[in-house]
């Protein structure tokens, strides 16, 4: 068994573009899981793994996350925090690993991509199972979660069409960081506020299993679903505003000017 070094996987696999990307690297990647993730990428080279079967791994454990956070209680919640974070190891490892083994693809990123879809729009569904109780699979909070996760993959969907737009357009794919920025001061500074109180995040597979796992702990306190029920009703409220100022965020930049 042989491989790079760790020193080689933190210079390959994290180069600095990598790491100063506003729109793609999240926050705790930053904050904490990139210094970690260098350890999962050496040991998946070492053992030969190819960086899709990585990719694999981190869509099953966010599935899995919502498996486990439908099944209501404290210990599942704590479980569910637990698959996420595993989750992000791994979304942060299958790109070092492609850009250490020069694996790099199209599909690489096109199952990246579908694995955020089907763990956020799981995690939702699932909490909106958790808020009715029981796991019945009808009531208005299972409904709740049901349209939650439909608005926050619109929200997803909303950010990969600036890509489909600008190569049916015979644009370049990629566009400068600058371009986030509405020419309108006013939603320039409407965005900056937004971004500064992260609300969006409480719809993202992350922050959400944190939050689930404190209404859990709140939940078990206190007793019954209150907490988990109000969080329900806020991540669909949260998913219905940011579908509609996503969108106007983006018409309003440059992302689709040439």
């Amino acid at each position: 068994m042989s491989g790079p070094s760790l020193a080689e996987v933190r210079a390959t696999g994290q180069p600095p573009e990598v790491l100063a990307r506003l729109n793609d690297e999240h926050l705790l990647g930053r904050l904490y899981m990139r210094r970690l993730s260098p350890l999962a990428t050496w040991l998946f080279a070492r053992l030969g793994w190819p960086p899709n079967a990585v990719t694999a791994g981190f869509i099953g454990c966010g599935l899995a996350a919502a498996g486990v956070t439908v099944l209501g209680g404290l210990i599942p919640a704590i479980g569910a925090a637990l698959l996420i974070q595993l989750y992000l190891l791994l979304d942060c490892s299958d790109g070092e690993l492609a850009r250490w083994t020069g694996r790099t693809s199209v599909t690489g990123v096109y199952l990246d991509r579908v694995g955020h879809y089907l763990a956020e729009a799981a995690l939702l569904t699932a909490l909106g199972i958790r808020a009715q109780g029981q796991l019945a699979l009808s009531g208005p909070y299972v409904t709740a979660g049901l349209a939650a996760a439909v608005l926050a993959v619109l929200v997803r969907a909303e950010t990969d069409n600036v890509v489909v737009a600008r190569a049916a357009a015979g644009l370049a794919g990629a566009y400068p960081d600058g371009a986030l920025a509405p020419r309108s001061s006013g939603l320039a500074l409407a965005r900056r506020l937004a971004s500064g109180l992260m609300v969006h995040r409480a719809i993202q597979a992350v922050e959400l299993s944190l939050l689930i796992l404190v209404a859990a702990i709140i939940d078990a306190a206190m007793g019954g679903l209150t907490a988990t029920r109000v969080l329900t009703v806020a991540c669909l409220v949260i998913a219905g505003f940011m579908v509609v100022a996503h969108l106007a965020a983006i018409v309003a930049s440059r992302r689709l000017a040439p």
